[in-house]
């Protein structure tokens, strides 16, 4: 059979089968249910995606699902905490989305707005029971990126949460640690007057203080010493 035969063939049994699974959805209310839930879905993370506040409220009025996610995981709430905004946060936490969530890297929404520094956004989330102790694939928290970005009033408000100040997560790191090895001055005073504990060695046997001092950071290693550090 010539070529041009046998594809001519090959594209109408395709066209055919195509036909009879359109026509088995329109006539499957379940399928073309399932179909309009997807497109809106799918509607739902674009206007997240492009900070459209009205479209998200709108596509989640007309049922569009709160945890739908896109290609990496994230849920429209996790790309609003990302992009630091708090109206669809917002939106999103009052429609019933699982706050705790994780992306394909198990980052969630409280990790995402920790680690950009929305405020905002981060307080919105403990109100709604966001969980502190969750841990991503590099088995980071939310204080753990809080401390290393810098992000003082972050960290405060999870240790008025009730992050222990004193706890120490992979590799047996603290948020002292995190923020003195990248010299951050100001989180590394609130951790001391909230009782972090200077004296607390890593898996290397490494102190805030030393590592302080490795990275150059004379004025947070001063303030460690001042805090009872030793070499």
């Amino acid at each position: 059979m010539p070529f041009f035969k046998y594809s001519s063939l090959y594209s109408n049994q395709n066209m055919a089968r195509a036909r009879w699974l359109i026509l088995l959805i329109i006539l499957s209310p379940c399928g073309t249910a399932h179909a309009q839930d997807l497109t809106l879905n799918a509607q739902l993370l674009v206007a997240a995606g492009n900070s459209d506040e009205a479209g998200v409220k709108r596509l989640l009025e007309v049922g569009a699902a709160p945890n739908s996610r896109n290609r990496n995981g994230d849920t429209s709430l996790i790309i609003a905490a990302k992009k630091g905004n708090f109206g669809i946060a917002r939106l999103m936490l009052e429609h019933g989305v699982d706050v705790n969530m994780q992306n394909v890297e198990k980052v969630t929404a409280l990790m995402s707005a920790a680690y950009y520094g929305h405020i905002d956004i981060v307080k919105a989330l403990l109100e709604y029971q966001a969980r502190m102790d969750i841990t991503d694939r590099v088995h980071k928290t939310a204080m753990v990126y809080a401390a290393g970005q810098g992000h003082t009033d972050i960290v405060e408000l999870l240790i008025q949460y009730g992050e222990n100040p004193k706890a120490t997560y992979d590799n047996e790191l603290t948020a002292l640690m995190w923020a003195a090895a990248y010299g951050h001055i100001n989180t590394v005073k609130v951790l001391l007057e909230h009782g972090a504990d200077v004296t607390t060695r890593d898996n290397r046997g490494k102190t805030a203080l030393m590592m302080a001092v490795d990275a150059g950071h004379a004025e947070v290693a001063k303030l460690l010493r001042a805090a009872g550090a030793k070499e």
